[in-house]
């Protein structure tokens, strides 16, 4: 049994057990729990996908429950600071080390503090002087580049993904029309998957979507069904 804000149902005609999204769709967790196995979902309970946050909190309040008025974590809890790149540090011994901030053709126009404190998509303190604002477009944790351009080179409308995990479905054997999410707080938007081998998926959005990033995860759903998600391993452009 979990506090995660998400529904399981199984399925009467197949017996497969199906992750749902929580009737909060304010507090929807089903994005994070993809990765989920039919085994897992048979034996766990989450008690809060039929509540909405405030009927928990009365039920807390009720129960004199220290949390019934708690403020909500807005971050990673165990990040107090919000230092996410002195935690990697400290967590794996390895200190990024610095390196170039280069341009949409390969130009360096700054220096950077270790690749791994910057997003795609960021903005605020790159430290690069330019007539129009600029983004984190892509990263080289290799080459320990950084690579920035205008807003417009955020876009893309395709990806492989890997370590997919088909969920509440079986694994399909033609393209699925479903909606996507490449964020947690991101809108579903329009796309088709194809199924690939060795447990990859190929994503296709109808309309292009701002900073897709290699190593976040991406989730399928139709409706409240989550289908399956993965991590993003590539984006093409």
């Amino acid at each position: 049994m979990t506090g995660h804000y998400a529904r399981i149902t199984q399925d009467r005609g197949t017996g497969r057990w199906q992750l749902r999204k929580a009737l909060d769709g304010s507090k929807d967790q089903s994005y994070v729990l993809f990765m989920l196995s039919q085994q897992q979902l048979a034996h766990l309970r989450f008690p809060l996908g039929e509540l909405r946050k405030t009927d928990a909190r009365a039920i807390a309040e009720k129960a004199g429950l220290v949390t019934a008025s708690k403020h909500e974590s807005q971050d990673i809890c165990f990040i107090p600071d919000g230092d996410y790149g002195a935690f990697l540090e400290r967590w794996t011994g390895h200190c990024d080390p610095d390196g170039e901030i280069l341009d949409l053709e390969g130009r360096v126009v700054g220096r950077h503090r270790g690749a791994v404190r910057y997003t795609i998509g960021q903005r605020r303190g790159l430290g690069v002087a330019a007539e129009q604002p600029l983004y984190v477009v892509t990263k080289d944790m290799e080459k320990h580049t950084v690579t920035v351009g205008p807003e417009s080179a955020l876009y893309s409308r395709e990806l492989i993904a890997s370590d997919f995990n088909w969920l509440s479905i079986p694994e399909p054997e033609h393209p699925v029309r479903v909606t996507a999410r490449t964020r947690y707080r991101q809108t579903e938007n329009q796309a088709t998957v194809w199924p690939l081998a060795g447990s990859r998926v190929r994503l296709v959005f109808d309309e292009p979507q701002r900073a897709i990033t290699p190593g976040q995860a991406v989730v399928f759903y139709d409706g409240e069904l989550v289908l399956g998600g993965g991590t993003i391993e590539q984006v093409l452009t």
